[in-house]
């Protein structure tokens, strides 16, 4: 016990000095101008881009999940790609005039960014979270997954001695080593961090909106990929296998269920085993479900990130060396149905649509499952169904005839590339962008006065009588009177109201 706790309070000591160093740091860095941030940007991410197959591997051989060549590509996403993008947006200074409006904008960073990584994701995402952070004239102190602490305290090395020799303040990256849950709530509420970055599990993400600080959180991607019956079939159950079996389904816009027209089902199905998926049997269908959720409702992470054959041997299922997915058909979606759900694995769930109504309703069961606001895949050749699933579906990114997993991302479309994909409020997050580097930063404005606006002048106004100036007036009246004269007090003050209030209305 003594142990346990002294490795919190060493874990918490380390985040408390992380973060002044970064704080300091980011208080030189806000002096730089346009030129020198660039220069330093451009430097963390040419060496982020060299160091990309060596930390993939690293990725690898630390979690245990996916695949070194893969981890390789995310990290060229995480660094060239990213950079790419945002190099010529403007962080400092005035950054936008209209003239003819007389209003300037002028960009201020936040601070301190709090950066909490995944384990699917561990390099390429410390790398994407660093560049954004750096282009903002932001710090950051990343909070690495613990299952992947090494790879990711490596690839933030890589970032800050690249910094630092392009001219960067010592400090500007952080990383806590010491792998604690308490560590990372304090960082999270720390009074000197400013914004964060949560990408991770559901729990990790709510505490991060309940810290009290403002946070941009993502949501699970439970997606589905329709298969309409227009779909030029081979393409598109090659990108799918291709996409689903990328990094072993690691990444969460990874299609997690086919649904296809029941029209080119058999053709779908010859394609699939012609691109190396493995159709389970009944009996098999059983194991495989007993491996992907043991407990009801929740996803075995013994498969995540996990081959086939892997998972396969988990199952008790034997299968050929060469499959590269595992497709399991389904017809019901819920939390007690295994194959339903986001396996993060290349298991494949399938349903047989009707008609595109009833398409339509297997995607929002699914995504209403887990996914609502992340992504969904379509393929087809008809651009007004891919309008209409656009325009009706809950989600925030629609993929046509691509790979989900690395379109979502950028990597295939003309998407932001990004590593942080928001589920706006579908899913329950503030932002449906892929967030980039313009969410980073706080837009001042100056406005100068361009229009004249004319106010009333003279108004007479009639000054309101109190109660006690009624009463002033009744108690007068009385006294000019007579004693003789019988008057009824209430009736005078009833009188003199009716009058002053007439006057008013005059």
């Amino acid at each position: 016990m003594v142990t346990t706790m002294d490795s919190d309070l060493l874990a918490i000591q380390e985040m408390r000095t992380a973060v002044k160093a970064a704080k300091d740091a980011q208080q030189k860095y806000m002096s730089y101008s346009q030129e020198q941030v660039d220069r330093i940007v451009k430097a963390v991410a040419d060496a982020a881009y060299e160091k990309s197959a060596e930390l993939g591997r690293m990725a690898v051989e630390e979690t245990g999940m996916g695949v070194a060549e893969h981890k390789k590509i995310k990290n060229e996403v995480g660094s060239k790609a990213v950079y790419e993008s945002i190099k010529d947006l403007k962080t400092v200074g005035i950054i936008k005039e209209d003239k003819a409006n007389k209003v300037a904008e002028i960009a201020a960073p936040f601070g301190v960014i709090a950066a909490i990584i995944p384990t699917t994701n561990p390099t390429s995402t410390a790398f994407f979270k660093t560049l954004i952070s750096l282009k903002t004239r932001n710090a950051v102190v990343v909070s690495p997954h613990p299952y992947a602490v090494k790879c990711t305290a490596e690839s933030l090395k890589v970032c800050e001695e690249a910094a630092v020799a392009a001219g960067a303040p010592s400090g500007l990256v952080q990383c806590l080593t010491m792998s604690s849950m308490e560590a990372t709530q304090k960082l999270m509420t720390h009074p000197d961090v400013n914004l964060i970055l949560a990408t991770g599990g559901g729990a990790l993400v709510r505490a991060a909106y309940s810290s009290g600080k403002p946070a941009y959180g993502v949501g699970p991607g439970n997606v589905p990929v329709y298969i309409e019956r227009t779909a030029k079939i081979e393409k598109a159950v090659e990108n799918i296998v291709n996409s689903k079996s990328f990094d072993y389904g690691t990444i969460c816009a990874t299609e997690q269920a086919i649904v296809v027209d029941h029209n080119v089902k058999e053709m779908v199905l010859r394609e699939l085993k012609k691109n190396g998926a493995y159709i389970l049997d009944l009996e098999e269908k059983k194991k495989m479900e007993k491996a992907i959720s043991p407990v009801p409702g929740k996803v075995n992470p013994k498969i995540v990130g996990k081959s086939p054959q892997t998972i396969a041997k988990l199952a008790g299922i034997t299968i050929p060396d060469g499959i590269r997915i595992i497709v399991g058909e389904e017809t019901e979606v819920g939390k007690h149905i295994p194959f339903s759900m986001e396996k993060l694995s290349p298991v494949f769930a399938m349903y047989t649509a009707s008609n595109r109504t009833h398409a339509k309703e297997l995607c929002l069961s699914i995504l209403s499952l887990g996914g609502r606001g992340h992504s969904l895949s379509l393929h087809t050749e008809n651009d007004e169904v891919a309008r209409e699933f656009a325009v009706d579906m809950p989600v925030s990114r629609i993929l046509v005839n691509t790979m989900s997993s690395v379109g979502a991302v950028g990597g295939t479309t003309g998407l932001l590339p990004s590593m942080t994909l928001g589920c706006g409020t579908f899913g329950g997050n503030i932002t449906s962008d892929n967030v980039s580097a313009k969410h980073l930063m706080n837009i001042k404005r100056m406005a100068y006065g361009i229009k004249e606006i004319e106010l009333p002048k003279n108004v007479e106004t009639v000054p309101t009588v109190q109660k006690s100036e009624t009463e002033q007036i009744v108690q007068e009246m009385l006294k000019s009177m007579n004693s003789t004269d019988k008057v009824d007090p209430e009736t005078v003050s009833t009188l003199v109201n009716q009058i002053i209030k007439q006057l008013q209305n005059n």
